[in-house]
This record gives structure tokens, C-alpha cells and sequence, in this order.
């Protein structure tokens, strides 16, 4: 048996092969990548320049971009260039930053996402009073402890991962270090940190999840109490972009990290992990853009005094 090293670098094995029809998917990819940079950047832009958009709600919405731009470019770049260089490997050190970094802003949007249903819980059921329960400091604190949450549980989990001995030829079967994929490597017993691991992230989704369901409940209630026909529209297409963002994180993010271990395959995570860490942050702010007229006024705007 090999002996148990810390210190050696590690292989990531990735997600394509170099076959015509993988050249294709490599080529998708980098299109939503670049297309993923580009939409979370520009709403960035158009809520920090547009006067219309500094509210409560289009600051969180902000803070919502800048980490999904972080998330998928903590982990395209270094799938990319592995695949073009052949260059696999990856430092301790960075795969520890990578495991950090993914499940601080991972962690950091469960929270943000039931913040952000609570700013809509509040534009819909006290909209009077909307300035005084979303105040900006508020917004401030609530982003805040949205990114120190997930932080806590990134360094937990990054420095619990790498300090248990690894063995072998250290293949990392992902196209990125994620610690339930690192610690099928351990040479030590790890099934009492796993179970606590799967329990912190079981935590994680449920307590914000819990959260969201209970404002968009109180929603609802409100909006079936309204009077008028145009007042129920306006309420649910105020709440439908954030519902379609949820859905879409959360349905990714429960399939792969609350399904019991005996049911995980690398190749069923490798598939979910390219629609949480890609494929969403593209999805996000086109949802924003496509189903919001201020989002689109502010971009006309910004496309006319460009050209």
C-alpha cells in the first residue's frame, strides 16, 4: 500500500476526453462560461450605474451576480486549461482554495437567496413600510453574514479535507476539487467527518430553504387576499424571477448533496456539478433580464449612451 502523503499535488481527472463530440461540449461550455462572465458582469454594471435600480432589492441581486461570476470562475478557467494543455494536476494549496472559495459563495447564496425572499415578503405584505424593514444597513448586515456563513463552512470543510492523509496516485475523479470527491482518496477512516459533512450541508439548504418557503407561504396568502386582478399579477411577477433562481439552485444543489453516499456515481455528480457551477450562474441573470422591464429599461439605457 502506498504510503499516506499531504503535501503532493493532486490529478483532476475532468469531465471531457478529447473525442469529437466531447470538442463539441468543451466548446458549449466555454460559450455559457463566457456567456456566464459576461451577464453576471454587465447586471453588476447596469445596478451600480442606473439610479432606478439602487434599491434593496437590485443590491442583493447584485451581490447575487458577483458570486455566481466568482463560483464559475473558480472553476472553468482551471477545467479549461487542464483540457487544452493537458496540464491536470492541481497544487494542495489550490485545491484547498478551490474547495474554500466554491462553498463560501455556494454557501454564501443559500442565505442571500432567503434575504432575498424575505426583501419580496416584504414588498408584497408591507410595502408601506418597506423602507423602514429593508433598510440599507439591513441589506449590508444581511449579505455580510450571507458570505461569513458560508465562509465558516468553506474553511471547515477545506482544512478538515486535506488534513487527512491521502494515498495512491491522488486522482481526483471531477473536474474540480470538491471534498466529498477528495475524500474518496483518504487513507485514513473519514466516515465519521462525511457524516458530518453531509449533516453541515443537509443544514445549510434546509435552514434558508425553510426560510424561503415560509415568505413565499405569507405571500401567497397576501396575494390571494388581494382585490384586484392587476394587484395579484404585479405581486407574482415581482416574485417570479427570484422563484425560477430558486428553483433552479436549489433543485441542483439538493440532488447533489442530500442523496445518501450509496447513491452517488462520479459520473451522476460530475453531470449535476456542470448545471450547479456553470449552468446556473448563466441561467441567473438572464432570468433577471428577461422577466424584469426595469432590469431591460436600464440595459437600453446603457446600450444607447455606449453606441
Amino acid at each position: 500500500m502506498d504510503n499516506g502523503n499531504t503535501t503532493a499535488d493532486f490529478i483532476l481527472l475532468g469531465l471531457l476526453n478529447h473525442t469529437s463530440a466531447h470538442q463539441v461540449l468543451f466548446g458549449i461550455i466555454l460559450v455559457i462560461f463566457l456567456t456566464s462572465v459576461a451577464g453576471n458582469a454587465l447586471m453588476i454594471v447596469l445596478i451600480h450605474q442606473d439610479p432606478r435600480l439602487h434599491t434593496p432589492m437590485y443590491f442583493l441581486l447584485s451581490q447575487l451576480s458577483l458570486m455566481d461570476l466568482i463560483l464559475v470562475s473558480t472553476i472553468v478557467p482551471k477545467m479549461a486549461t487542464g483540457y487544452l494543455t493537458g496540464k491536470k494536476s492541481i497544487s494542495w494549496v489550490g485545491c484547498g482554495s478551490q474547495i474554500f472559495i466554491y462553498l463560501t459563495v455556494g454557501g454564501g447564496e443559500c442565505f442571500l437567496l432567503a434575504a432575498m425572499s424575505y426583501d419580496r415578503y416584504v414588498a408584497v405584505c408591507h410595502p408601506l413600510r418597506y423602507p423602514v424593514l429593508m433598510s440599507w444597513p439591513l441589506c449590508l448586515r444581511m449579505t455580510l453574514v450571507s458570505l461569513l456563513l458560508g465562509a465558516a463552512d468553506g474553511l471547515m470543510q477545506a482544512v478538515a479535507t486535506l488534513s487527512f492523509p491521502f494515498c495512491g496516485r491522488h486522482e481526483i475523479d471531477h473536474f474540480f476539487c470538491e471534498a466529498p470527491t477528495l475524500l474518496r482518496l483518504a487513507c485514513a477512516n473519514s466516515s465519521t467527518f462525511e457524516f458530518l459533512m453531509y449533516t453541515c450541508c443537509v443544514l445549510m439548504l434546509l435552514l434558508p430553504f425553510s426560510l424561503i418557503l415560509t415568505s413565499y407561504a405569507l405571500i401567497l396568502t397576501a396575494v390571494l387576499r388581494m382585490p384586484s386582478t392587476d394587484a395579484r399579477r404585479k405581486a407574482c411577477a415581482t416574485c417570479s424571477s427570484h422563484l425560477a433562481v430558486v428553483g433552479l439552485f436549489y433543485g441542483a444543489a439538493v440532488f447533489l448533496y442530500m442523496r445518501p453516499q450509496s447513491y452517488r456515481t462520479a459520473g451522476h455528480d460530475k453531470v449535476v456539478s456542470v448545471f450547479y457551477t456553470i449552468i446556473t450562474p448563466m441561467a441567473n441573470p438572464l432570468i433577471y433580464s428577461l422577466r424584469n422591464s426595469e432590469v431591460k429599461s436600464a440595459l437600453r439605457k446603457y446600450m444607447a449612451h455606449c453606441y
